[in-house]
């Protein structure tokens, strides 16, 4: 099993590695302009150069998505439970829910900063990855709760159980794996949401990571575009992976989905 794991990070790692020589190779040896395709080694020297600009706005990027996902996986286990328990309340409100995950957050963006106002742009950026992150959690915490065993729930009713007792100890149980499956794609389109609303916004009174994208383009300082994209994408990864870490650490003594995967 040891021997599996240390497979699993080498192949990635190795991969990841031959792609950035292949890279660097390939610019130098073809003379491509830095600011059509940076070489690797540019794009680190950018990232050094620039690190403490970056990493500011990394953290203002970071700060609207966490919050944004704590809000989106409140909001959204919360209306799950609540559509559980009325049938009716599903039906009245669920249409609208699709309605925030259908429509593009571009095109309701300037509406949202026009509403909230342009000096409060960072609870706009806020309210715009809220709306990209929340359905998803809605829609499998729904499904979670639907899924409980009928038998066991009818079995808890003939016992006598409330229905506080039949969602804590049967209903949420059982959908624990479909929140965080609703989770872990939360957290990636919280941070989607927030650089796109960055990119949205585009006064200049976000500083975020895509605000230094968009910065950095208008100069053509492409390897720092490169540098910023590349934060973007370890800070995605890490989002993914630490929630993955949540979900196995919550299941594998009785899921098994998680079970399996220590096999």
């Amino acid at each position: 099993m040891e021997n599996s794991r240390l497979l699993r990070l080498l192949v990635p790692t190795l991969v990841g590695i031959a792609f950035l020589l292949l890279w660097e190779l390939l610019v130098r040896a073809n003379g491509i302009p830095e600011f059509v395709l940076p070489a690797p080694s540019r794009i680190g020297a950018s990232l050094v150069t620039n690190f403490a600009s970056l990493m500011a706005s990394l953290w203002v990027t970071l700060s609207i998505t966490i919050l944004a996902f704590i809000l989106a996986a409140i909001g959204g286990v919360g209306l799950a439970i609540l559509f559980s328990q009325s049938r009716l309340v599903e039906m009245a409100l669920f249409p609208y829910a699709i309605i925030l995950q259908v429509t593009p957050v571009v095109s309701i963006a300037p509406l949202i900063l026009i509403w909230v106002g342009f000096d409060r742009v960072q609870l706009a950026l806020l309210l715009l990855a809220w709306i990209v992150a929340f359905f998803p959690i809605l829609s499998n915490t729904t499904l979670g709760l639907r899924s409980a065993d009928h038998n066991l729930r009818d079995l808890l009713r003939l016992y006598g159980a409330s229905r506080w007792q039949i969602l804590t100890e049967l209903q949420l149980p059982s959908a624990l794996p479909y929140i965080l499956a609703g989770m872990k794609i939360s957290g990636g389109l919280a941070l989607i949401g927030a650089v796109v609303a960055e990119f949205v916004a585009g006064s200049g009174t976000s500083t975020g990571l895509a605000w230094r994208i968009i910065e950095a383009g208008n100069r053509l300082d492409i390897p720092k575009m490169f540098a910023a994209l590349l934060l973007l994408s370890a800070l995605g990864i890490s989002i993914f992976f630490g929630l993955s870490w949540v979900e196995h650490l919550l299941l594998r003594r009785w899921h098994e989905s998680a079970v399996r995967r220590e096999e």
